[in-house]
């Protein structure tokens, strides 16, 4: 980046004193409007001060940076000055010395772009302790300018010493920019002033960069997580002993927090090692990749559908338990706002949330905002929950291909994450959701929503079969998760009938456990009958996952019993014509039935009546067909110990 055209030599003060903090962002701010670089320095001052007191703005080693973004500033523009005497500034530790400060003002329409590529020009250049003392030292503007714009040599890497500790780092920090570059370069100083070999991989704006190779974790001593957001791939850590610690930390303390570091190495933690491998990544195939892109879709947005779903049950209960239906029905009320923030997460959340993160799983980060976008658009055209994968695809692989084809210079990675990127996926995903792709997925979701309602009779017994078929399948797996996409895609579009077999059908399996084990425990292993005793309250919650410890055991004869009762469930509530329009609410959706005529006792009485039908079939099955196995020795139980 040429910081030259960002200054002038008027506003570079050298060797120069204040009083305070104050008056030195007063004088700088002055300098910057006698050069042009304001509409309005008292607006901006508001600006820099507001900044201040969201949080410290000095970086350690006698460097502050106020900053302000804001409207008022003409051209993205920066004034310096180095003290002769230091002053006290608003550091991490509280009250620091500082004698060299950066005054940066920055339209806000640059906020993401200059205002971060700057920022990383000057926190790089200054961390090199032989700079920031140059630059101290320098008596002239060209001097201190030629300091800061010099190309950063790259630190030479040492050979690794086997008979040194390794610390493996991880910076990180919410914006993705200064700390995280800051904090790895002091980490990586401190490492080579105490002899000990240090890797930092940094998760900032642009991903992951110097990922820790297998070699390196095998060999760390212990781990330093310098972060203020969410370690991606944490796993790869499990039983490294671990020293955590705010990202601007190291700016200061690099050598006590890998001293720390050092000490829980030799402490360890109990915890068993995972042995890492680096192996070479392989394209998977479109139908792997779309099948997990839709998966992770789902499994972000089931949280949401849950607890939307539950919120809109208990409305609806208290509605109708406590006759308070006019205040469910009365505009702005306290029982109609818990109606409207159940039903939103449901109607308007749900299908932007499934869309951005189908996004995000095929291009990370710089998706997310391009997927929530091909989401509201899937909303306002009526395409509905098909529209939302559809969307997450085109912003996916759109956003993909955008970060693979559209690259710049290191220097302007804030600039591509922060207002490219979403800028250019936001107009074109939703510009092809809009006006070319997502009205032909809107007739196809309308199609499909007029043929759900028509079905009836024979139609709908087979459509409950495959259902309660799918459900039980896997127990949860992707089969399970199949159905439920399509179930939540009907309900979005106002058919009931399948999250209504959906719901009856997740009980079976889970029933069929402890039905069993109660009944005939002699068939089955201990962990069985253990398992059996919980199940049952699993199964009233709607989670199927309960089984699933028994279907690892035998999966045949399990998986195979489970099946028989789910499509005989699933077939009679589709034939009943049976709906549900509230998701995740477990046994409680039996006050939460569409009758379809036949009465609401009646409807929940055949609900649940089909999901106990189905429950005694499996369980028969399953002790049948266990017996069978063990007398042909096909099937033994483990003695206990």
């Amino acid at each position: 980046m040429n910081l030259s055209s960002l200054t002038h030599p008027s506003l570079i003060n050298l060797q120069t004193e204040f009083a305070g903090r104050d008056q030195a962002i007063h004088l700088l701010a002055d300098q910057l409007a006698a050069q042009g670089k304001l509409h309005d320095k008292e607006a901006f001052l508001q600006a820099v001060f507001a900044r201040e007191a969201q949080g410290p703005t000095a970086l350690g080693e006698g460097l502050a940076v106020p900053h302000g973004k804001s409207d008022t500033v003409k051209e993205a523009a920066f004034a310096v000055a180095t003290l002769k005497t230091p002053i006290d500034w608003e550091g991490i530790d509280g009250p620091e010395s500082v004698n060299l400060i950066f005054l940066l003002a920055i339209p806000q329409d640059q906020a993401g772009s200059t205002h971060m590529q700057l920022l990383t020009t000057l926190t790089t250049a200054l961390v090199d302790d032989d700079i920031r003392a140059a630059v101290l030292q320098a008596t002239t503007a060209e001097q201190l300018l030629a300091l800061l714009s010099q190309d950063a040599a790259e630190p030479e890497q040492p050979q690794q010493d086997a008979a040194q500790p390794t610390i493996v780092c991880v910076t990180a920090c919410p914006a993705g920019i200064a700390h995280t570059y800051m904090a790895a370069e002091y980490l990586e100083k401190a490492g080579r002033k105490l002899g000990i070999n240090v890797y930092v991989e940094k998760q900032g704006a642009n991903g992951i960069e110097g990922r820790l190779t297998a070699e390196q974790l095998n060999r760390a001593t212990a781990c330093v997580f310098a972060a203020e957001v969410a370690i991606k791939e944490v796993e790869r850590f499990n039983g490294i002993p671990r020293i955590e610690t705010p990202v601007a930390e190291p700016i200061k303390h690099a050598e006590r927090i890998l001293n720390q570091a050092l000490e829980a190495g030799k402490s360890g933690n109990g915890a068993e090692r995972v042995k890492q491998q680096d192996v070479p990544a392989q394209k998977p195939s479109v139908k792997t990749e779309l099948k997990q892109a839709l998966l992770s879709g789902i499994s972000f947005a089931v949280p949401l559908i849950v607890a939307g779903g539950t919120v809109l049950a208990v409305a609806v209960l208290l509605a109708q338990i406590l006759g308070l239906q006019h205040l469910f029905d009365q505009e702005n009320s306290w029982l109609w706002m818990y109606r409207k923030l159940g039903g939103g997460m449901l109607g308007t959340l749900m299908v932007p949330v499934l869309a951005a993160y189908t996004a995000y799983s095929l291009a990370d980060k710089p998706a997310l905002g391009p997927g929530f976008a091909a989401g509201l658009a899937a909303n306002m055209i009526g395409s509905g929950f098909l529209g939302g994968v559809v969307g997450g695809l085109i912003a996916g692989y759109l956003m993909r291909w955008v970060k693979a084809h559209v690259r710049l210079s290191p220097n302007f990675n804030g600039f591509l994450t922060f207002y490219l990127y979403p800028v250019i996926g936001t107009l074109v995903a939703g510009s092809l959701m809009l006006f070319v792709i997502g009205q032909p997925v809107a007739w196809l979701n309308n199609g499909l929503t007029s043929w759900l309602n028509g079905l009836s009779g024979t139609n709908a017994l087979v459509l409950g079969a495959i259902l309660g078929f799918m459900c039980s399948f896997d127990l949860g797996g992707p089969v399970n998760k199949a159905a439920y996409a399509f179930c939540l895609g009907a309900m979005a579009n106002g058919v009931f009938g399948p999250y209504a077999i959906f719901g009856a059908v997740k009980m079976v399996s889970a029933f069929t456990v402890t039905a069993s084990t109660m009944l005939a425990p002699r068939l089955f292993q201990q962990f069985e009958i253990e398992t059996g005793k919980s199940t049952w309250l699993l199964g009233l919650a709607g989670i199927t996952e309960g089984a699933i410890p028994m279907a690892i055991e035998d999966p045949l004869r399990v998986i195979g019993s489970f099946l028989v009762g789910s499509v005989v469930t699933g077939a009679l509530v589709g034939g009943m014509g049976i709906g549900l329009s509230t998701p995740g609410a477990g046994i409680f959706s039996l006050f939460l039935l569409h009758d379809n005529g036949l009465g609401g006792l009646l409807a929940a009485a055949i609900w649940l009546g089909a999901a106990l039908i189905g429950t005694v079939i499996s369980t028969l099955v399953l002790i049948l067909w266990r017996r069978q196995a063990m007398k042909q020795g096909k099937y033994t139980i483990a003695q206990p110990q």
